[in-house]
């Protein structure tokens, strides 16, 4: 049998809040030594799933459930406090697309930025890079400094770039729903061929309908902890059912 492409051991992750905060400089100066209780928020709860090749997961789960807090620890953003995670293949994550543009360079300018960024080459960047502009439909604002975008110029371009990026595993958070329904509808046929080809999926998204329509697989996350782990049906059913909802067939 294969190896798993993505094995999650065990995994836990705990922030640390403060009850209070001190933040101005009046507080330290009557209180230089007084000690600031923390509060342990357990985001993720001993973890435990194995992903293979080809597989496209749907992690589902009420808001606060540690969605987002595993896809990063997936991608290497974040640190697990307990367990280890094993990654069998490069990965591009699609999370908070576009914070790594620079504002100040124009639009032509973070597409060799952040291609590279992604592992690509200078050559293979200006191989796609009518495909990227065309994609993202910036043609004309090309050459304008990216701080002159709006939100959903940036994040066009930056899907339209980490698209194109060669992977083997693909971490989606809610991408799919980026930009009007002409973009949607493109973006998520784009990311339907990459899986097509043999790649790896994993979709965050309030979306019930395409984790449905298109995930073999799904992780139910409750209170950070894995309550489901199995074929898509089963899992929406035990989510839409935890949440009062009447599923549509």
């Amino acid at each position: 049998m294969d190896k798993p492409i993505i094995e999650v051991e065990n995994v836990s992750k705990v922030f640390e809040i403060p009850h209070e905060s001190r933040n101005t400089l009046k507080s330290y100066f009557l209180h230089p030594f007084k000690r600031i209780g923390k509060e342990r928020f357990y985001a993720l709860k001993s973890v435990d799933f194995k992903i293979n090749q080809g597989d496209f997961v749907g992690v589902i789960g009420r808001n606060g459930s540690g969605k987002s807090t595993l896809l990063k620890i997936l991608a290497g953003i974040f640190e697990p406090t307990k367990g280890k995670v094993h990654v069998n293949g490069t990965l591009v994550p699609f999370l908070e697309l576009g914070v790594g543009f620079n504002p100040e360079l124009t639009g032509r300018e973070n597409i060799f930025l952040n291609g590279i960024i992604l592992g690509m080459t200078r050559k293979y960047v200006e191989s796609k890079f009518d495909e990227i502009v065309d994609f993202a439909e910036i043609r004309d604002f090309i050459d304008l400094q990216v701080k002159n975008y709006s939100s959903g110029m940036v994040i066009r371009l930056a899907f339209a770039i980490a698209v194109e990026a060669r992977a083997d595993i693909y971490l989606l958070d809610e991408v799919l729903s980026v930009g009007d329904a002409g973009f949607q509808k493109k973006s998520l046929e784009k990311m339907l061929s990459l899986l097509s080809n043999g790649a790896t999926g994993i979709l965050v998204s309030h979306n019930i309908k395409d984790v449905k329509q298109y995930c073999n697989r799904v992780i139910l996350l409750k209170n950070g902890e894995v309550v489901y782990n199995g074929p898509t049906g089963e899992g929406i059913k035990i989510f839409e059912n935890q949440m009062g909802l009447v599923s549509q067939e």
